[in-house]
């Protein structure tokens, strides 16, 4: 338990959402776990990552709210939950990246032909199956058009040919982990995010903490060493916040129970939080 500090108001408590009125931010959770490819227990993050962001502070004027937990969030009827959320800018707290899938269908909607994807990660997700390798796979079979999607960060390393070539087929540009090294990722992230707002459709950014080195995601179970920086990562979330086509991003692949013993990768998570935040508050 953090001192009290009448002169520092912390982050997090937000209210539940009120009957009839619309918020500028919703917190959810989304603890997606049961089809991840490796053992985790990712269904504890959102609360972690909540308690988390208590230790820092965040004055807005921005109405936020907190909707809890999907009460089945790997079930068919997630992104039906996800769409009763009344609120500009949706910020769901995973949950392995599986939740992706449930999000960005209850935000979008029928708005599906014009809506468009960003994903930060590591890893290309078009693996065939339901699981949390498969996401972008999922979602270009129900309708999202692969030219309105951008990967940043992809690891070639920690990818197949096979999936390259998925990608390349689909229409989706990818920007490598190496790109990153003469590129800045704000720069990347505002030529990701216009190309998903082409068609005038809302927008999902997937943020997936396993783009980042390992170093600093020791929670992830698929980061790798060389991957981004926390300080990039951050800087994503705060983009995809300030993007006024942004609708809803996610933060996934944080195994809470995994992390080292001073909590960093759950910590990042939860700044990440505040950083889109931010981020719509420069809307």
């Amino acid at each position: 338990m953090l001192p009290h500090d009448a002169l520092w108001p912390r982050a997090g408590d937000w209210p539940a959402p009120a009957a009839g009125e619309r918020a500028d931010v919703a917190i959810i959770g989304m603890p997606t776990f049961r089809t991840s490819l490796s053992p985790t227990q990712a269904q504890l993050t959102p609360g972690a990552v909540r308690e988390a962001v208590r230790r820092y502070s965040l004055e807005t004027p921005l109405r936020i709210v907190d909707a809890g937990d999907a009460v089945d969030p790997d079930g068919t009827d997630a992104s039906a939950w996800v769409a009763a959320v009344d609120a500009r800018v949706v910020i769901a707290i995973g949950g392995d990246n599986a939740a992706t899938v449930g999000v960005a269908l209850g935000r979008w909607g029928s708005a599906i032909s014009s809506a468009g994807l960003v994903t930060v990660d590591a890893h290309h997700d078009l693996r065939d199956g339901v699981s949390n390798g498969s996401p972008v796979r999922q979602l270009l079979h129900a309708g999202l058009d692969g030219h309105r999607v951008t990967q940043v960060g992809i690891e070639p390393l920690a990818n197949s040919a096979a999936y390259r070539e998925r990608a390349r087929a689909a229409g989706i540009s990818v920007v490598n982990r190496d790109v990153l090294h003469s590129r800045s990722i704000a720069e990347v992230m505002t030529e990701a995010l216009d190309r998903a707002a082409a068609a005038g459709g809302p927008v999902h950014v997937d943020l997936d903490v396993d783009v980042c080195d390992r170093s600093v995601a020791p929670a992830c179970p698929a980061s790798v060493p060389g991957g981004i920086t926390a300080s990039e990562l951050r800087a994503a979330a705060r983009a995809a916040g300030a993007h006024p086509a942004v609708t809803s991003v996610d933060i996934t692949e944080v195994d809470a129970s995994a992390d080292a013993p001073d909590g960093r990768t759950v910590r990042l998570a939860a700044l990440c939080v505040l950083e889109i935040i931010e981020g719509v508050a420069q809307r």
